[in-house]
């Protein structure tokens, strides 16, 4: 499995991410559900501030505050979908892009403070948080959140 992972750090905080540490846990999340993904998987990361965190959150989810992590996914897991009648090229290039996550910077700081967390820790843990959403996971109900929470455990 190729694993394409792109992480774009808006430049307030390029000096305090270290891109090649949250690739490397999205790409343990991804290796552990190898048998669910294809051939190729696409994954964009973004980390910017409170602000656009804010105006995604008000815009996707209709809660107008800052959060620490979004995940946008591409496909619908689970979902019996009918292909589209599209040209094999761009069918393929859409089959790979699994979606995009957002973290906010700021949020995971304040975050990290609070639980007595390092940040590189703290992003860490929402790198895989956003990833397993992608993957199908969630935590609305208790034992969803349960077993997220130990997937979450056992790839830090």
């Amino acid at each position: 499995m190729e694993l394409l992972i792109d992480v774009q750090v808006d430049e307030a905080f390029s000096e305090l991410v270290n891109t090649a540490d949250l690739q490397e846990v999205m790409a343990a999340t991804l290796r552990r559900h190898s048998e669910e993904l294809g051939e190729v998987v696409e994954i964009t990361l973004r980390i910017t501030d409170d602000v656009e965190m804010q105006a995604l959150n008000q815009a996707y989810r209709g809660v107008d505050a800052a959060t620490d992590v979004l995940s946008f996914a591409a496909h619908e897991t689970g979902a019996d979908e009918p292909p589209l009648d599209l040209p094999a090229e761009l069918a393929a290039e859409l089959a790979r892009h699994w979606g995009d996550i957002v973290i906010a910077y700021p949020y995971a700081a304040r975050q990290a403070a609070q639980f007595g967390n390092s940040i590189p820790a703290e992003l860490r843990l929402l790198a895989i948080h956003g990833t397993l959403h992608l993957l199908g996971y969630d935590h609305a109900a208790p034992d969803e959140e349960a077993a997220m929470w130990a997937e979450q455990e056992a790839i830090l």
